[in-house]
């Protein structure tokens, strides 16, 4: 509801917002109900009959699928709410089922030694285990009928099981410590301390370990020290996580792998330079080096990405990753003449970064950005206008931060834009205008803003604009599936919405589509993103004129030169054989098996490799940057 200033300038009094009578998450049930009371959120009435469900959303969907006897059918429902409800309850059940086979599968991976009688023969013949108690730690069960030397050969084997079994369950301590950074600080305070440890130490599968070995431990354990943590304990996990590599140093042998590097500075101001692998089994980090004493030239960056391709093998390396400085192109040049068959590739999520912020420079942006980041402030720099903006919001905060700047700034004005009749209804509320702190002039240019039409407009625009770069963003800073298959295609789609949020007028979209096109060259149109692009079923399938595009198919004739080097028989094989099987959808790539290439969560780099002896080597490439 627009709210427009009368003739003299005064803004008509508005009623209060009525309360929001479905719940926050975005449950496919509340298409179809909704609460009676606010305040009782046990209690959903049904949009279709009028009957009111006591067991909350989930039982609200029983009533709409009507599931069994228990709950009231509605009689009512369309078959379109009963199949979306039918849907919703049955990947609840999915998920809650794979959540308990979860647990249940981390439990089982704790193994700790049973009682001693278990695994000696000393005591009790029975086959029911010996409890462990606190004193099992001097005392164990002998055989009474056993010689001296026999007996205490037995209390030594019983004290070693006894010792045995303390360190296994320290283990499990260790590795819960050893996950969160923080918590390794934390504990060594406890020791000494009463120091609270933070709560998002206890939601991770090494905690629910933890306690389960512990468990199975019994009483008497006895915790790790500092030097246990520091030394052994550190020493043995450090082993086992480089045993948990060994998938993954198979599958860099197999389908090659990415040097990645990533330059910061710690709060001591030490400049660290850190080198990472990257292969389809995940991310490992290789190395750090500090370099506060030397300027980071292309040289020095050279020098140690260099001896990171001799390190893990230059074989098996076939590409570089780097943000898109100028030293780092300066490095790209010296390893393209060392190494002219490794790709360097320009990081993906520092050049879309580079994008928003160049439109969100743009003044029409720029101006919409500040407004609302002086909004934001206002309300947040004073306690009273902050609770009750969060009292108008029912507890729900405008500020939400993201993995960069630009991202924090998209995802306030889309928090803005969700809370927009909650924040026009308290600015003209009484209360509000009652407060000391709003009748000054940045309070007052606070109220304007949200009361002002046009800002509102400008807040649609901003977010029309950026949402498609900003879903790219997730799309190439996730783990969900390997993105470089999907990048320049993405792109391409981003910048037809963009275009589309100005109405397809070209004087409206042209400084923010060059921009992108600025960014964009040389850095994510390269030969190997136009040639991932290319061998993805996805797109090409879809679109059969793609083929025909000269420049895809330059791109791909440059990256087979680059990769093949001089085994020109190799690269004429895959241009002139294996290309046009792919192209025209023979053999391997026949149209039952492109089927499956139509979904947009498939991994073309899992499942491509295996379809030609000289396309395998190519497709490695399709991999996170």
């Amino acid at each position: 509801m627009d709210i427009d200033p009368g003739a003299d300038g005064s803004v008509p009094p508005v009623p209060p917002v009525p309360p929001v009578l479905i719940g926050n998450s975005s449950d496919v049930g509340w298409k179809y109900g909704k609460y009676c009371d606010p305040n009782n959120k046990s209690k959903v009435k049904c949009d279709f009959c009028g009957h009111i469900s006591t067991g909350g959303i989930y039982r609200f969907k029983k009533h709409i699928v009507v599931v069994d006897n228990v709950v009231a059918s509605c009689k009512k429902a369309t078959p379109e709410a009963k199949e979306a409800c039918k849907k919703a309850l049955e990947k609840t059940v999915v998920t809650k089922g794979l959540k308990r086979q979860h647990d249940q599968d981390l439990r089982d991976d704790v193994h700790i030694s049973s009682s001693v009688g278990e695994e000696v023969c000393v005591g009790s013949s029975t086959s029911e285990p010996n409890k462990v108690g606190p004193m099992d730690k001097f005392v164990r069960p002998i055989d009474g009928k056993s010689s001296k030397e026999e007996a205490l050969r037995q209390l030594s084997m019983n004290e070693a099981l006894f010792k045995e079994r303390v360190h296994q369950a320290s283990q499990y301590v260790a590795r819960w410590v050893y996950t969160h950074e923080i918590l390794l600080a934390v504990f060594y305070m406890c020791l000494c301390s009463t120091v609270a440890i933070p709560f998002n130490a206890l939601d991770n599968d090494e905690f629910k370990q933890m306690c389960e070995a512990i468990g199975k431990f019994g009483p008497g354990y006895e915790p790790p020290s500092q030097f246990d943590l520091r030394e052994k304990l550190l020493t043995e996990e450090y082993a086992r996580t480089k045993s948990l590599l060994d998938d993954r140093e198979a599958q860099k042998i197999k389908l090659g792998c990415t040097i990645m590097t990533d330059a910061w500075t710690d709060i001591k101001r030490r400049s660290i330079m850190n080198v990472c692998m990257h292969c389809s089994g995940g991310t490992s980090f290789l190395k750090s080096k500090e370099t506060s004493d030397v300027s980071h030239t292309g040289e020095v960056i050279f020098e140690l990405v260099d001896k990171a391709i001799e390190e893990v093998g230059a074989q098996h390396v076939m590409q570089v990753c780097t943000d898109n400085a100028s030293n780092n192109m300066a490095a790209k040049k010296l390893l393209l003449e060392k190494r002219p068959k490794i790709f360097w590739t320009s990081c993906a999520t520092h050049t879309i970064n580079l994008m928003l912020q160049g439109i969100g420079n743009i003044k029409r942006f720029k101006s919409i950005v500040d407004q609302a980041q002086k909004v934001t402030i206002f309300i947040y720099v004073h306690h009273k206008t902050l609770a009750y903006m969060r009292k108008c919001t029912k507890r729900r905060d405008i500020v939400r931060p993201g993995v960069t700047r630009f991202a924090s700034n998209f995802l306030t004005l889309q928090s803005l834009a969700e809370k927009r009749d909650a924040l026009r209804g308290m600015v003209v509320d009484r209360a509000w205008e009652e407060m000391p702190i709003v009748k000054t002039k940045k309070g007052k240019d606070a109220t304007a803003t949200l009361m002002d039409a046009n800002f509102w407009k400008g807040v649609t625009l901003c977010l029309k604009v950026f949402e498609p770069l900003v879903s790219l963003l997730r799309l190439v800073d996730g783990d969900v599936k390997p993105s470089l298959a999907w990048l320049y295609g993405e792109m391409l789609k981003a910048k037809t919405k963009i275009k589309e949020a100005f109405g397809n007028n070209e004087k409206n979209y042209r400084e923010t589509i060059a921009i992108i096109d600025k960014k964009l060259k040389g850095r994510l149109d390269s030969p190997l993103h136009k040639t991932a692009y290319l061998l993805n079923p996805h797109y090409t399938y879809a679109n059969k004129d793609i083929f025909d595009d000269s420049s895809m198919t330059v791109a791909l004739m440059k990256c087979a030169e680059q990769y093949f080097g001089e085994d020109e028989i190799s690269a004429k094989k895959m241009i002139n054989e294996e290309w046009l099987l792919y192209e025209n959808m023979e053999g391997p790539f026949k149209k039952k098996l492109a089927t499956s290439w139509e979904r947009a969560d498939y991994n073309p780099g899992n499942a491509c490799p295996r379809f030609g002896p000289c396309f395998a080597p190519v497709w490695p490439q399709i991999a996170p940057v």
